[in-house]
């Protein structure tokens, strides 16, 4: 499983970062957790609103921080 969170390194995009690191860990599962900053790989994915989370290349929100809890429960 691939997990990239998408944002330009404002606070808001690190914890979400962080909270993804950690639902992984909490979920148990096998997961590359990857920060994506790049800005024309961000729109490739149609996200007009950061912080951003993609699982598996399919995006599963935006513009909001989910907390570990909330990401773990997408990871499950």
């Amino acid at each position: 499983m691939k997990i990239e969170v998408l944002g330009t390194g404002c606070a808001k995009c690190k914890t979400l970062f962080e909270n993804a690191k950690k639902a992984v860990e909490e979920a148990g599962v096998a997961a590359e957790v990857v920060k994506v900053e790049d800005i024309p790989t961000i729109m490739k994915y149609g996200v007009m609103s950061t912080p951003a989370l993609v699982v598996d290349g399919k995006v599963k929100f935006s513009g909001k921080v989910a907390s570990a809890a909330e990401i773990a429960g997408m990871l499950s």
